[in-house]
């Protein structure tokens, strides 16, 4: 120790002064990097381990250096300088194993066995550094000292790099560097202090300025060495930033309009719910819904739809004042807050949101108008959690996209009612299928022109003993809400193809599918196993689709349709002329029939348009040669323009009501 103390008082200040702040800044830098490298899996961190061996042994064998240059500046034209060189050669390996080791190695003990391995890089370093100056026989070790500064170095490797990476503290990383300098300084002035020598001490001090010059040079050098990694650090701490930052707007925003999406507008409202408790304010969800948006989409394409949401998206993000807030939450659906309790504010609010909504939008050569729904519940008058008021939100904007007279609603207590009685239904129709409530009716189809009987359409009844007789427009959409469609629509076909099993040969059967029934995966099969358990031929079974069964899908609707095709079974297409495009659904898909909409019916006898539109379609059908059923005749003047026309077939109350098949005859073939 007194020898140590020795060797201090009588170095150079400067070049040990500047032997600390290399340490420091160095082993600061390796140690920031290592924890980087901990933090960073894959192989981005293969240029990191590089880097973390470059710095640390840069560190090591600078600090050594500077250290001897201030101990005995004559050193300097000792030195062997390939042995120097391989000193840091020592050094640099020496890292890169100890943070290889610490940072891959799944054991608790890896960081401990790193650290051991970097105090015997530094120990390796120095010793080889010291054996560079040519002592000649001037030199003598002490081998209890080497020892000493031995476990010096290993312990506080060891201390340091467990700290690093095993520790919670939150100044991990100041402990952790103070521990590393402290193995390189600990080491390096015990490992001097082993070292005797037998030389003049003029010999060793008489260079005058030249060492202090080398030793300024050398510090600066690393230092720069050393600001360049960590220069490096931060670039890829502002890199990181900036990514995670983009990330963040990614998972924050909607990509195509930049609104804050579905998982923003939940913590948004979060936030909001809580601030009105704790202020006892109030505020309004009101809940969006585009009117029109899936026809442009479907007409004109989905980079028009995409267009259309990026403008109104624009209008929204414009209008917001202080205390509002839109978010996307898919498809056409957005949600907006409004922070007061102004009734007047409020309204002009929503009236912002319609202008939005409401505007023309250019698309290239020719304009689109969306309109839309809106619903508004408040808090905490409505509801005081947010499932309930996005719920009743969401009620609000279907009763207002229900009405045909408004497009805004309020929140009113009455639609919770609504939404039980739709339950109750719900829960009576699966009782009524489980205890054989439901029948099938049917209503005759015939040749217009004869009068001749081809066929009958199945239609579904339901008489509730408390209920009485449910209509099907009342049930059906319950059913498809429920998921209980596809059973009842099993129940359905089964029953029917039974049933027109046992009648005349000569009939046919048109069953009705609904549009979840239609998408269904086990449809084909379902087709395919009736006709052979029911015995029912396939040229007699034709299935009715609507244009809305098809739209969303088409490509998958057409090879659902040719694959039943393919077992000998028709298809219609029901409900035709009130859809938007029909005439390009006639030209993609093999129908074998197109049921012309009752509706048409209606004026048929006095307006000229109404006749000319019946008369369009069966010209088409013709032109097609596709089979044209006109449905809804109630009239026999109906019944008269329709077989002037050359319409083909028909079915309407005039014709026959629907019935049960032993009213019709239709029990046994």
């Amino acid at each position: 120790m007194l020898q140590l103390l020795k060797i201090m008082m009588d170095s150079n200040m400067p070049l040990l002064i500047s032997a600390l702040i290399v340490c420091i800044a160095g082993s600061w830098i390796t140690v920031r990097i290592m924890a980087r490298i901990a933090a960073t899996p894959g192989r981005q961190n293969h240029s990191w381990y590089l880097q973390c061996a470059a710095a640390g042994a840069t560190t090591i064998w600078c600090t050594h250096f500077l250290a001897l240059l201030a101990y005995m500046p004559g050193v300097a034209g000792l030195l062997n300088i390939p042995l120097t060189l391989f000193s840091f050669v020592i050094a640099a390996v020496g890292v890169l194993a100890a943070t290889v080791i610490a940072a891959t190695s799944k054991s608790r003990m890896g960081p401990a066995l790193g650290g051991a391995v970097l105090g015997l890089a530094i120990a390796g370093m120095h010793y080889s550094g010291m054996y560079a100056v040519e002592f000649g026989d001037h030199m003598a070790w002490s081998l209890p000292t080497i020892a000493l500064s031995l476990l010096l170095g290993i312990a506080f490797g060891t201390l340091s790099l467990q700290c690093l990476l095993r520790s919670g503290n939150r100044h991990r990383e100041i402990l952790a560097t103070v521990l590393f300098v402290a193995a390189i300084a600990g080491l390096h002035f015990v490992g001097v202090s082993a070292m005797r020598t037998h030389m003049m001490s003029a010999d060793l001090m008489a260079s005058g300025n030249a060492p202090v010059v080398l030793g300024v040079a050398l510090a600066i050098t690393t230092l720069l060495l050393v600001a360049t990694g960590g220069n490096s650090f931060s670039i890829d701490d502002a890199t990181r930033a900036e990514s995670y930052e983009r990330m963040r707007q990614m998972a924050l925003h909607d990509a195509l309009t930049a609104l804050p999406n579905r998982v923003s507008f939940n913590d948004h409202l979060d936030e909001v719910i809580e601030d009105a408790k704790e202020k006892g304010t109030q505020f309004a969800l009101i809940g969006i819904d585009l009117n029109k948006f899936k026809e442009i989409n479907d007409v004109r394409g989905h980079a028009a739809g995409d267009v259309v949401l990026v403008t109104i998206a624009n209008r929204f993000t414009e209008m917001l004042g202080e205390g509002e807030f839109v978010a996307r939450l898919g498809g056409d659906e957005f949600a907006a807050v409004h922070l007061t309790s102004d009734p007047d504010e409020l309204n002009a609010f929503v009236a912002r949101i319609e202008e939005a909504i409401n505007l023309p939008i250019p698309i290239e050569d020719y304009e689109v108008t969306t309109g839309g729904s809106v619903g508004l519940a408040l808090f905490p008058k409505d509801a005081t959690d947010k499932e309930t008021l996005v719920t009743r939100a969401d009620l609000a904007m279907y009763r207002a996209k229900a009405d045909p007279l408004r497009t805004v609603a309020y929140y009113e207590p009455a639609m919770d009612e609504t939404v039980r009685e739709a339950r109750a239904l719900a829960a009576d129709l699966k009782t009524a299928m489980e205890k054989g409530e439901l029948s099938l009716h049917y209503q005759v189809q015939t040749a217009i022109a004869t009068g001749e009987i081809f066929g009958y359409e199945a239609l579904l009844r339901w008489t509730s003993p408390e209920r009485g007789e449910v209509p099907p427009a009342l049930f059906i959409p319950v059913a498809e809400e429920n998921g209980l469609i596809i059973p009842l629509g099993e129940w359905v076909l089964q029953t029917a193809c039974a049933q027109a099993a046992k009648w005349d040969a000569s009939y046919k059967l048109a069953v009705n599918l609904s549009p979840v029934q239609f998408f269904h995966p086990d449809l084909y099969r379902l087709v395919k196993e009736t006709l052979e358990n029911t015995g029912l031929s396939p040229a007699r079974l034709e299935l009715e689709l609507t244009e809305t069964s098809i739209i969303d899908d088409k490509q998958r609707a057409l090879e659902i349709v040719r694959r039943i095709k393919e077992l000998g079974v028709s298809i219609a297409l029901d409900d035709f002329g009130t859809g938007y495009s029909s005439i390009d659904t006639l030209r993609s898909f093999p129908f074998d029939r197109i049921k012309l909409d009752g509706s048409f019916m209606q004026g048929i006898e006095t307006n000229s348009d109404a006749a000319a539109i019946v008369r369009s379609v069966l010209a088409l059908g013709r032109t097609m040669n596709i089979s044209v059923l006109a449905e809804g005749i109630e009239t026999p003047r109906q019944l008269e323009v329709l077989r002037g026309e050359g319409c083909v077939a028909g079915q309407g109350f005039l014709i026959g009501r629907p019935a049960r098949p032993e009213a019709l005859g239709l029990q046994s073939a």
